[in-house]
């Protein structure tokens, strides 16, 4: 079963890095297709749905394994039944609910974003395209319940896949419909981003057949092991939702945060930036900052999370069996990786800042300057959600919301008036307060309710800056060298310059980590297997 659970975790987490490449790159010919225009109004329909789906669908699959799991274990198989059986029924309606209420709130949203008639976006347009994207409210849910479902009899493969197939086939067609609205119909900008938002719709319907395959597939032994069902525990429907929602909660909490910090910006930007008599920018520093900045940033964010949070299961073993000194091991372990991956890598992108958007969007003096700005804020990302899972994982989760909400009211306090005086980057400015203050409550909390000393990692931060200047210093020497015969305003040029500053940077981080012995004390016994087969050690 121990075997068998790993390759679960390791399929889960492939198709998982696999979707969010996916989402990541397509921006690349969407960009090309539809033009700044069309991401900023992709960008404004996006924003509200996440947060919707986020309510939604967050922690869900998770809540639901955990219960399902937890009952199979004792052999009692048909509560998790009952629950997938009332919980696709309730998904159907929350789903429906979550799409009226997106769908009939479209023009409120779209008052909010605009205004000024001197923007580039209209307000009609910003409707158009959030009604298109809140069909996929319907489907979403239920589809979310029945991964939810495979995952507690321990069959990952189903997620995986539906996963890798929703956002193949929302990519396709979403690049497919633009081009075709554009340049075969010779429509509107706005037609061709309402069929892209449309496309979640289509990606959620391919995830979903591929889910009914499964279980058409799998029925037979699961409807086997209700035949071993012992049938000795009764719980309501009632209880069930209750310890559904009590696994479900912090998950939401964590995964709402990011989207309603942009959310904040989506409402408050433009009114800033209309109000100093910037209107015709706001749209397009509004896409620099949330849509084309803000994918690179979640980058290093992504790998460096879901690399400490795979820590966060020991963590609750060790809290559990009050184990103290392996618990506070944990943490000291958690916050280093965290850190050793996040720095350099926020660092690297904030210098080659400018090769990096070109090689994505195209040279833009502007985006380069709003992404060597907001590059650092990922460091404040990734840690947030570091410790938000820390605090799930020592039973203070409730401390989750206060600390989001704190972050909320510090962004919503301080936007306006930043971006009044420092537009774009007054945002980013925002931003990093917000989450800054956030993360401070839950390090309180975590140093008090796990009687934890933050001192090693402090000594470990100042080992770890030290290595990562000694890096930039290597990087930047390249960078400069490289700039004389190559231009980081080409695509190409600036790939060889990413990459060559890339592989000095790596280079240099690499050597000290490994000299230092601080990449053995991180990573365990397993980076001296790796040297050894790449014959780096004798």
């Amino acid at each position: 079963m121990s075997s068998k659970l790993l390759r679960g975790t390791f399929i889960l987490t492939l198709g998982t890095i696999i979707s969010k490449v996916l989402g990541l790159f397509y921006v690349i010919p969407f960009d090309a297709i539809v033009g700044k225009e069309g991401t900023t109004l992709y960008q404004y329909s996006y924003v509200p749905y996440t947060i919707f789906i986020s309510i939604a669908t967050a922690g869900i699959p998770l809540a639901i394994s955990k219960f399902i799991s937890k009952y199979n274990a004792l052999e009692e198989y048909a509560v998790g039944r009952r629950l997938f059986k009332s919980g696709l029924i309730v998904m159907l309606l929350t789903g429906f609910v979550s799409f009226l209420i997106l769908f009939f709130s479209a023009p409120v949203l779209g008052e909010m974003v605009i205004q000024d008639d001197d923007q580039v976006t209209k307000v009609e347009d910003v409707i158009t395209v959030i009604r298109a994207v809140s069909f996929a409210l319907i489907i979403v849910p239920f589809m979310s319940l029945i991964r939810g479902f495979f995952q507690g009899h321990q069959s990952m493969g189903p997620s995986a896949v539906s996963q890798v197939v929703e956002q193949i086939v929302r990519i396709v067609f979403l690049l497919a419909g633009a081009y075709i609205v554009l340049f075969v119909m010779n429509g509107k900008v706005a037609s061709a981003v309402s069929v892209a938002t449309f496309a979640a719709f289509v990606g959620a319907i391919g995830s979903l057949l591929v889910l009914f395959w499964y279980w058409y597939k799998r029925k037979p032994h699961l409807d086997e092991l209700l035949l071993h069902d012992k049938g000795t525990v009764e719980i309501s429907l009632k209880n069930m939702y209750k310890e559904i929602l009590l696994y479900a909660a912090p998950f939401v909490f964590v995964g709402i945060a990011n989207p309603l910090f942009q959310f904040i910006d989506q409402i408050t930007f433009n009114r800033a930036m209309v109000e100093i008599g910037l209107a015709k920018e706001s749209d397009f520093a509004f896409s620099a900052l949330n849509f084309y900045s803000h994918k690179l940033v979640i980058i290093p964010v992504s790998l460096a999370t879901a690399f400490s949070l795979t820590l966060v299961p020991n963590i609750t073993r060790t809290f559990i069996e009050d184990d103290k000194r392996g618990l506070h091991r944990q943490l000291n372990q958690t916050f280093q990786v965290l850190l050793f991956l996040t720095l350099p890598a926020v660092v690297g992108m904030s210098l080659l800042a400018e090769p990096v958007y070109t090689a994505f969007y195209g040279h833009d003096l502007f985006g380069t300057e709003v992404l060597r700005a907001y590059s650092p804020v990922a460091i404040l990302f990734a840690l947030y959600s570091v410790t938000a899972a820390i605090l799930q994982g020592i039973d203070e989760q409730r401390f989750t919301i206060l600390s989001l909400l704190v972050g909320l009211l510090i962004k919503l306090s301080l936007n306006i008036p930043l971006i009044k005086l420092m537009q774009t980057e007054g945002a980013i400015v925002a931003t990093a307060l917000g989450y800054g203050a956030a993360i401070m409550i839950n390090l309180f909390v975590i140093k008090t309710y796990a009687s934890y000393s933050f001192k090693l990692v402090f000594r470990r931060i100042l080992l770890i800056t030290a290595f990562t200047a000694l890096m930039f210093v290597g990087a930047f020497g390249t960078y400069r060298l490289l700039i004389l015969f190559l231009s980081p305003e080409s695509v190409w040029q600036s790939l060889v310059i990413i990459i060559s500053c890339a592989v000095i940077g790596v280079g240099i981080y690499g050597f000290l980590g490994i000299k230092s012995k601080l990449v053995n004390r991180l990573f365990g016994q397993k980076v001296d297997r790796v040297m050894q087969k790449l014959h780096l050690k004798g």
